[in-house]
């Protein structure tokens, strides 16, 4: 997700500062008794996988609780939780990346190796990213379990967790090596890949925190869920577009997506607007790592026009955005989730 504006450095930097203790703590955790070799470890791990992204997800927790409570102005106490909630949510997406980059064979993430191909590591990364996971419910036992919304809170991660590891296996069995198969990639098969990988994790997960915090329920907020959903498959969508389309230096990395065969948006919407001759190129060209054949693609997605295909999508998806959140019955709701949607709408990174 796109960075925040005014006053972010000042939370970012708050948000750092408690990544730091709760390291420290789980570095003294007394359920195990710590080797300096292994607290070592686990001090490099950490710091390796989880604070090195660009932190939106957690850092929209505090965003997201400031508006509900309709207050500028937080507690010490509640800056703390709210950031130890954030902390859970990058947590899992390094527990998750870590596993991913094992299973997709990848090379580098934010810019540095990935964690399984730094020397000595190898498999233990697997281990790790178990570790990984299971710190999240020490987090929420050390810091939450007083409050009323503790168990819902345990329940909501594990929920999360399902769902996002469910999707991972949707896009894994659909994108099955040696069984290259385009024609199984459709518009609702990618959504369904898109909504379960991505969508509960990154944009659902951060509000529903803020709302248990404020001592909601969430059975009260399905339509919430929906919208933040329905967000996430268009940020996806976007991410897909800019794979292909965005400047790679202004995003940082160089899109591969046509080389990892992937079920992207461009190519379900390629399938859905190509002629038999125009189908017979990608499936000759599509998946395979030798330049000329991406660059066939890409002149192909240039030929169905998909450029205009997807700003017609982005200002639909914009609109009808709009509209469901504006029937929200609560304004603090609304800021909530309007300013999730302008940091990722017309985003060029």
């Amino acid at each position: 997700m796109a960075e925040n504006g005014s006053g972010s450095d000042d939370v970012k930097a708050t948000f750092r500062e408690i990544y730091r203790r709760l390291k420290a703590e789980l570095l003294g955790d007394p359920a195990f008794d710590f080797t300096d070799e292994s607290r070592q470890w686990i001090d490099r791990m950490l710091d390796y996988n989880v604070p090195g992204g660009k932190l939106n997800r957690g850092i929209s927790v505090v965003d997201s609780y400031k508006l509900l409570k309709e207050e500028n102005q937080l507690s010490e106490d509640e800056v703390f939780h709210a950031c130890a909630l954030g902390w859970c949510i990058e947590w899992l997406q390094a527990y998750f990346l870590v596993l991913d980059d094992i299973m997709d064979n990848s090379h580098t993430r934010r810019g540095q190796l990935c964690w399984f191909r730094v020397p000595k590591v190898g498999l233990i990364a697997a281990n790790d990213g178990i570790i990984l996971r299971n710190h999240i419910p020490r987090i929420l036992k050390r810091h939450f379990k007083g409050k009323p919304y503790y168990v819902d809170l345990l329940d909501l991660f594990n929920e999360v967790e399902f769902q996002t590891a469910s999707g991972q296996m949707l896009d894994l069995i659909t994108t099955h090596e040696g069984e290259k198969d385009l024609s199984k990639y459709t518009l609702p098969v990618y959504r369904r890949i898109v909504q379960y990988k991505t969508a509960y994790y990154s944009f659902y997960l951060p509000v529903a925190c803020a709302l248990l915090m404020s001592g909601e329920n969430l059975d009260n907020f399905v339509d919430v869920k929906n919208i933040l959903v329905e967000m996430g498959t268009y940020f996806q969508v976007q991410d897909d577009y800019l794979d292909c389309f965005g400047d790679s230096d202004f995003i940082g990395k160089i899109g591969t997506d046509i080389e990892d065969y992937k079920c992207s948006w461009l190519v379900v919407q390629a399938l859905e607007h190509a002629n038999e001759s125009q189908k017979e190129l990608l499936y000759v060209n599509y998946g395979k790592s030798d330049p000329a054949c991406v660059a066939k693609v890409k002149s192909l997605y240039k030929d169905l026009n998909l450029e205009n295909v997807f700003s017609e999508y982005e200002s639909t998806s914009y609109a009808k955005l709009i509209s469901s959140i504006e029937a929200q019955p609560s304004k603090a709701v609304q800021e909530v989730l309007k300013s999730f949607l302008h940091k990722i709408y017309k985003r060029q990174k």
